[in-house]
């Protein structure tokens, strides 16, 4: 049987991380020690992001929620406190875009929350 070396798929694997290694500073972006590092150490920055982007929304849309309840006199805890024992099972994204964009319709949820308390 005729002896395979690893050649093809060395340089397949090599060009794949160069690749992902596109625009790094300085040899980050040439050579495939560095790269290698750099890319993984990316991936992990991205990894860690996409679970503070979560964090950061739901921090933003609790801010617009409370915002908008003080406004219409009541707070945070006690609105949603209300809106749960009157049954109202909404999340905090559409809650916020409720309040950012249709303050009436809040208004009226506000009301609901204050109704059940």
């Amino acid at each position: 049987m005729a002896r395979v070396k690893g050649a093809m798929m060395t340089r397949k694997r090599r060009n794949r991380v160069l690749k992902a290694a596109k625009g790094y500073w300085g040899s980050k972006s040439k050579h495939f020690k560095m790269a290698k590092q750099a890319v993984m150490k990316s991936g992990n920055y991205a990894f860690i992001g996409r679970k503070l982007k979560k964090r950061d929304f739901r921090s933003l849309w609790i801010t617009r929620i409370s915002a908008q309840a003080k406004i219409n006199g009541m707070n945070y805890s006690q609105f949603m406190h209300g809106l749960k024992k009157a049954g109202v099972t909404m999340n905090r994204k559409m809650l916020a875009e409720l309040a950012v964009s249709d303050k009436v319709a809040f208004a009226s949820l506000v009301e609901t929350a204050k109704a059940a308390l």
